[in-house]
């Protein structure tokens, strides 16, 4: 993955980006206002790989997308879509899940569903200001509220096999 609003920042950085009809003005404040974007959780099993693996073996968020693949073909597309706003990753936001076959990394609900997205993270080298670290159960809640406890009976996991 290019990593285009790191470098360029670099490269102005130590004077080695010289653009003489004024981008450099324009780019940096427009990569600064950039938001974050979704990586996928393999990008944070490079740093955190002992996380990584407990959350593919033991959280049931690992694997989400199985059970909207297995319920699409009973699904209108509107309830489809609200699986995805559940079951994947950053589904309807910058650089989210948009499709299995658009962005399969993005497919089961991963790490950035609870930290947010982790471009920028991964952009500065684990910078642990550019990530949530800290959570609370109203973050949850999206997802695991009320509604959906009544109809589909579960019941949000701080911990969720990760940490």
């Amino acid at each position: 993955m290019v990593r285009w609003r790191a470098c360029f920042q670099a490269l102005l950085t130590v004077g080695l980006c010289a653009c003489p009809i004024g981008f450099a003005n324009v780019l940096p404040a427009a990569a600064a206002e950039m938001p974050s974007t979704y990586v996928g959780s393999k990008v944070c099993m490079g740093c955190h790989p002992k996380e990584y693996d407990s959350f593919s073996k033991y959280s049931k968020k690992a694997h989400s997308s199985q059970s909207i693949k297995i319920m699409a073909p009973k699904l209108s597309p509107e309830e489809l879509t609200g699986c995805f706003a559940c079951h994947t990753t950053g589904y309807g936001k910058p650089g989210g899940f948009v499709s299995f076959e658009k962005t399969p990394e993005l497919a089961d609900a991963g790490c950035e569903v609870c930290h947010g997205p982790g471009s920028d993270h991964a952009d500065a080298g684990g910078d642990p200001n550019l990530i949530q670290s800290k959570l609370a159960m109203a973050q949850c809640e999206s997802c695991h509220n009320a509604d959906r406890v009544r109809t589909f009976n579960f019941k949000p996991m701080l911990f969720a096999g990760a940490h």
